[in-house]
């Protein structure tokens, strides 16, 4: 049995699940998700637990066990209690600002860059050099906040750019400067 597949899935009070065939779908106090799971798996509800069961010990069968209870699980804590990743702008004159829902970032070019958050994420700011993606699909708030730092990706030397708070950035020593040189 996969460890991560075996374990149930505890469904708190006020989070209502539907499985109709494939679909599933998980409404809780902040939204609503669905998603299509894989045709192979199965997905039980018995006394306020979910439980994911799969029909061989195939490889593949084992793989899509733990990754489809993780998925159902990542939903339950998602409509429950959400999800959020902060993100921090390091370099001088680089910031973040809320223009209505989007997201204005001055990153050094000649322009800036406008973010507009698809249906279901918002952006806090805490200040101009802290900012955070927040939402209740777990996928989406991470791709997000990728395509949020890939803007202007943390440089090894001087560290500028937009970095996940607490990623830790591998730096280069800068040039040497000329020891002997010609004459």
């Amino acid at each position: 049995m996969s460890r991560i597949g075996r374990l149930p899935i505890a469904v708190p009070a006020g989070v209502d699940v539907e499985i109709d065939g494939r679909q599933l779908t998980v409404t809780g106090p902040k939204g609503r998700l669905t998603r299509a799971l894989h045709p192979d798996m199965t997905v039980v509800r018995e006394e306020g637990k979910l439980l994911v069961s799969r029909p061989t010990e195939q490889k593949m069968h084992k793989q899509l066990h733990g990754l489809t209870r993780t998925l159902v699980n990542n939903m339950v804590v998602g409509v429950t209690t959400g999800y959020r990743k902060p993100l921090e702008i390091t370099g001088v004159g680089y910031r973040a600002q809320l223009i209505g829902t989007s997201l204005q970032l001055s990153l050094g070019y000649s322009h800036p860059i406008e973010i507009v958050p698809p249906s279901g994420i918002t952006f806090e700011l805490e200040n101009p050099t802290r900012l955070a993606i927040v939402g209740i699909d777990k996928e989406l708030v991470g791709q997000v906040a990728a395509k949020v730092r890939a803007t202007r990706k943390p440089e090894p030397y001087k560290g500028k750019g937009v970095k996940y708070a607490g990623e830790r950035i591998r730096r280069k020593a800068g040039k040497a400067g000329k020891i002997g040189g010609k004459k």
